[in-house]
């Protein structure tokens, strides 16, 4: 009897071996791990020269770094809704910062759960209650710490072990406030270098390393989590994504249709997926795709609810033709807004609906030190062009940048001759975007909820005006133009 026991103890011990081997065999684990507001060039791997991000830079050198890797939006719930949807804003119901998305958009969590994918959230959430039914397993309160990051690695120990699995692990590093934490000091401000549109003042510098200290909390526990992986065996069919939500919150990038509001790091590793690895691609991909990705990435199919498509083959051949535009929009965040932006590897085309209106940015970066230096220089009449940009009122109806000369984007080119032809092209493509996707122009928008002076709140009732889109725009299966 004894022996009959042991012999089938072993036998278990053998099958679920077996399970988990078949498990993580031919289909792939995938792991999605969003920052919160840290901007594309905020990282070693991009070139900056001062911030400690030693996890993503080994990660980029041994996978896959996108070098034009654009959001949706600039602003914190909304890209993270257009992110699981593989929507636009416009299209999802929940285009502006704090709307849930409807429960009637698909979601991509919730097919690979479907097909037989364990699936987990832990850290920052934001979304509404109607997206929790693609995961098994949430942790967006309990535990969740100083950034978000402290559950982890737990929820990678305490999956399944049967199944291939998803993990949505969203941190709030580096949204402010910064700290105190056990990262805090790591960035000296004396050696910071603000950007040309910040002051070159001492607060603005601390604000700067402040931000760079979360940075780098963010890069440790990637590096854990990246560890955990190695520990269970399973990191070499791992498909690990890094991104963030929206650029850094600070003026001139978080909620900005600028590359330094709408641009965003993007670092995979996939030990066996990923071809030729410290590649660098160069395609234009938007953070729609990443729905499309995923789901071809376990072989499961796309249906057409899904704006994007997949860019799983840049992984085999990185500098494959993907898209020839991307597109963003910018609508209330703490403030009215209507903004659409086409980009190509070119130019960068602006469109503003509410030109009267000035565009300083959110809430938060508006209470910061480095807003305050920018007030500052502004009422001592000291201000650049470029550090001037946040308080001009009116603003140009529309906006074209040549990139490839102006990498912050700061002379607009919309009256020059020489770019006629630029502007002509992408003021169609915006055209047709628009067209297509059913976007709409409200003009009973959001007011404004906070002060654009202070950062504080409004003594006004808080309503919510007309959304961009509407019921139409949430129902279209049109992609628009790539």
């Amino acid at each position: 009897m004894k022996k009959k026991l042991r012999w089938i103890f072993m036998f278990l011990l053998f099958l679920t071996g077996t399970l988990e081997m078949l498990a993580q065999g031919s289909t792939p684990n995938i792991v999605l791990i969003i920052a919160d507001d840290i901007g594309w060039d905020d990282l070693g791997c991009y070139g900056h020269p001062l911030v400690q991000s030693p996890n993503i830079d080994r990660m980029a050198n041994e996978g896959l770094k996108l070098e034009n890797f654009y959001l949706s939006t600039s602003s914190c719930s909304p890209s993270r809704c257009s992110i699981i949807s593989g929507r636009y804003p416009h299209n999802t119901g929940a285009a502006e910062l704090h709307t849930p998305l409807p429960a009637s958009i698909s979601i991509f969590p919730e097919l690979l759960k479907e097909a037989g994918y364990f699936t987990a959230q832990s850290g920052k959430w934001h979304m509404g209650d109607a997206p929790r039914r693609g995961f098994d397993v949430i942790h967006d309160k309990e535990g969740i710490g100083d950034g978000g990051e402290e559950m982890w690695v737990p929820t990678l120990r305490d999956r399944p072990k049967d199944k291939p699995f998803f993990l949505w692990l969203a941190a709030l590093d580096a949204h402010r406030p910064w700290g105190p934490n056990e990262f805090s000091g790591a960035h000296n401000p004396d050696k910071v270098q603000p950007p040309v549109y910040l002051a070159d003042a001492g607060p603005t510098k601390k604000d700067l390393a402040q931000y760079y200290d979360e940075i780098k909390r963010f890069d440790h526990y990637i590096g854990e989590v990246e560890m955990e992986l190695h520990r269970q065996g399973v990191l070499e069919n791992t498909l690990i994504m890094i991104i963030s939500d929206n650029g850094r919150p600070f003026p001139r990038s978080k909620t900005r249709m600028y590359d330094s509001g709408i641009k965003s790091p993007f670092v995979a590793k996939w030990p066996k997926g990923i071809k030729m690895p410290g590649a660098v691609s160069k395609s234009m991909v938007s953070s729609i795709d990443i729905a499309a990705t995923c789901l071809e990435v376990a072989g499961v199919e796309v249906s057409d609810s899904f704006q994007g498509k997949s860019f799983a083959g840049l992984f085999q051949e990185p500098q494959a033709p993907f898209r020839k535009y991307v597109f963003a929009e910018h609508n209330w965040h703490d403030h009215e807004a209507l903004e659409r932006m086409v980009r190509t590897e070119d130019y960068l085309y602006v469109l503003n609906k509410r030109p009267n209106l000035s565009n300083n940015g959110p809430a938060d970066s508006n209470a910061s030190p480095s807003y305050d230096d920018l007030k500052k220089l502004r009422d001592e009449g000291r201000l650049s062009h470029a550090q001037t940009d946040i308080f001009i009122s009116p603003r140009p109806i529309e906006e074209l940048y040549f990139v490839n000369a102006d990498k912050d984007q700061l002379l607009n080119l919309g009256d020059h001759q020489k770019h006629n032809q630029a502007l002509q092209e992408l003021r169609g493509v915006m055209e047709e975007w628009i067209r297509e996707t059913l976007d709409t122009h409200p003009e009973n928008l959001t007011q404004d909820w906070y002060d654009k002076e202070t950062g504080m709140p409004l003594d006004v009732e808080r309503t919510r005006g007309e959304m961009p889109g509407g019921k139409p725009a949430m129902q279209t299966t049109a992609k628009g133009p790539f």
